[in-house]
């Protein structure tokens, strides 16, 4: 039964919140292209923030209205199995690494909010107008951005990582077995690279196949299936325009203004809960109360 409408406002309120006090609103870095994730030597030289001067379907006009502001890591090391440099983030066990598009670019943008108040801090390495085919410029679709270093990955174990996206995909008009295949490559590259952490994917936000959801309903339940047969958890955002009456609340085609990007946060928080894909801060003191002489205070 999907909630009803005093459930996703209080969602959204609670979303909302927790963006406020808990987000940790880190944009991806982009640096000169290097080898495969898997192998070779890359250094990503200067970082640069890849907020801002977005193209393509997914593109700038969702962050309207949105401070889009990049938190600087609090160092860099370089990773000794591929030689890149990666992003050492405060309490990296507490945080979800974020794929995703300009549904996800905008420090309030609905994924971010759904898991921030799913009880993470969220580190976003992705673009708009990016996809896992579709590509922006200097950084490309997800898999080849993550292997040639577009983006400066989290250092570490996070708690989640977690891939949205699809609408660029449709929009470009990449075929499934485009789609497929390049998703396939990054689940296999992220678990190669994250091999601790849980892996889920988000799929395509649209009206719903009987509603004029057109291709990106197609791409949602398309992904659907890569996850289940990559043994991924899954939220399907396919119908959910429809489904929760919040049509009215586009800003554009297929971009949220900032009541339904709280409203879908909600809705979002409340779908990772039915998942068991919400951050539970008691397991985390048990596994560290268990290490001998470890300090079991651990704060949200």
């Amino acid at each position: 039964m999907p909630p009803d409408k005093a459930s996703i406002l209080r969602g959204a309120a609670w979303g909302a919140a927790a963006v406020v006090s808990g987000l940790v609103a880190v944009a991806g870095f982009l640096g000169p292209t290097g080898n495969g994730l898997s192998g070779g030597s890359s250094d990503n030289g200067p970082a640069r923030a890849a907020a801002g001067q977005a193209a393509g379907g997914e593109a700038a006009a969702g962050n309207q209205g949105s401070a889009m502001q990049a938190v600087a890591a609090t160092s860099q090391v370089r990773n000794p199995g591929n030689g890149r440099l990666e992003a050492v983030l405060p309490d990296v066990g507490m945080t979800v690494l974020l794929i995703g598009d300009s549904q996800s670019e905008p420090t309030d943008g609905w994924p971010r909010v759904g898991l921030a108040a799913a009880g993470y801090n969220v580190y976003f390495c992705g673009r708009g107008g990016t996809g896992y085919v579709a590509a922006n410029g200097a950084t490309g679709n997800y898999v080849d951005a993550l292997q040639r270093g577009d983006w400066l990955l989290p250092s570490g174990t996070p708690a989640l990582v977690v891939i949205e996206g699809g609408g660029n995909d449709a929009a470009g008009g990449a075929s499934n077995v485009q789609i497929t295949r390049n998703a396939e490559r990054l689940i296999a590259e992220l678990r190669a690279r994250y091999p601790g952490t849980r892996l889920a994917m988000i799929g395509t936000l649209a009206r719903g196949a009987n509603d004029g959801g057109g291709r990106r309903s197609e791409v949602d339940a398309l992904l659907g299936a890569v996850a289940a047969a990559n043994g991924l958890p899954f939220v399907s955002a396919g119908d959910w325009l429809t489904r929760y009456g919040l049509a009215k609340d586009l800003a554009d085609a297929v971009h949220m203004n900032a009541e339904g990007r709280a409203a879908l946060g909600g809705i979002l928080a409340g779908r990772l809960r039915e998942l068991g894909l919400d951050r539970k801060p008691g397991a985390e003191q048990a596994a560290l109360a268990a290490v001998p002489g470890s300090d079991s205070t651990l704060q949200d």
